[in-house]
């Protein structure tokens, strides 16, 4: 289990009229300039240190702290509108109140954890990183994903993990219909009902490694919870596929 960062230094990010970097970022600057800004802030020698920037000043804007490709930890309060976060690399974001759709779309490495509600498309199109949402979201939730995990503490809306091609979508209460529609090498652990499942996608056993792993990215997310509570959803292809591993499923000897 990889030990959390602690945090090396504060730097707060607010409404200022100075433009120092002590006192001076705000989200009322120019977002390539409070980008800028952003990378040019010092980080830790270690990786277990990262040093975390406080921003306050936030109106429901659109796009926000998008394309970061830092190692430092950002705290924040919402509301923020769509695409937050979006693309980003690296950041360690923790965010109070509630997102629009988009939220952490396209995102490479890093953390985003949103203690509110996010909208459509949460998740969409990462390929690493960890999204942690300690509300609900709402419909294509990890669409397109393929890879990283996505944890909702509280419920999804339709399709998601529509066409997520790798990845793990961790869902602590209920989901919508047509649940991992499309879905191609990626696992849904769900611990509610779903009001229907895709075509292609099945109950799968908990094995004790599936357990094991859940346990730990629950730990690592900071959501609770037993991962002996959860079903696990995957293709049937996936699903066959590991019969064959085990050797429960006949060879095709033509």
């Amino acid at each position: 289990m990889n030990k959390q960062p602690d945090s090396r230094s504060i730097v707060t990010v607010g409404r200022s009229h100075s433009r120092s970097k002590a006192n001076g970022l705000s989200l009322d600057m120019e977002a390539q300039e409070l980008h800028q800004a952003i990378h040019e802030i010092p980080i830790g020698d270690s990786d277990e240190q990262l040093t975390q920037i406080d921003v306050v000043g936030s109106a429901g804007q659109d796009g926000v702290l998008m394309r970061l490709d830092h190692p430092i930890r950002i705290k924040m309060e919402g509301p923020l509108g769509d695409y937050a976060f979006a693309f980003n690399s690296q950041a360690d974001i923790r965010m109070t109140g509630d997102v629009g759709s988009g939220v952490a779309e396209g995102m490479a490495s890093g953390a985003v954890r949103v203690r509110g509600e996010a909208g459509v498309g949460a998740g969409a199109g990462m390929t690493g990183g960890t999204l942690a949402i300690y509300g609900s979201a709402g419909n294509r939730c990890g669409a397109a994903m393929r890879g990283g995990g996505i944890f909702v503490r509280g419920d999804v809306g339709d399709e998601a993990g529509v066409g997520a091609l790798g990845g793990m979508i961790v869902i602590g209460g209920d989901a919508g219909h047509n649940l991992g529609d499309a879905m191609s090498n990626a696992t849904v652990f769900i611990r509610g009902a779903a009001t229907s499942l895709a075509a292609g996608v099945t109950d799968a056993p908990l094995r004790k490694r599936e357990q094991l792993r859940l346990g730990l990215l629950l730990i690592n997310a900071s959501i609770r919870g037993d991962a002996k509570e959860f079903r696990r959803i995957v293709p049937v292809a996936m699903l066959e596929a590991e019969a064959n591993e085990r050797g429960e499923l006949n060879p095709n000897w033509r």
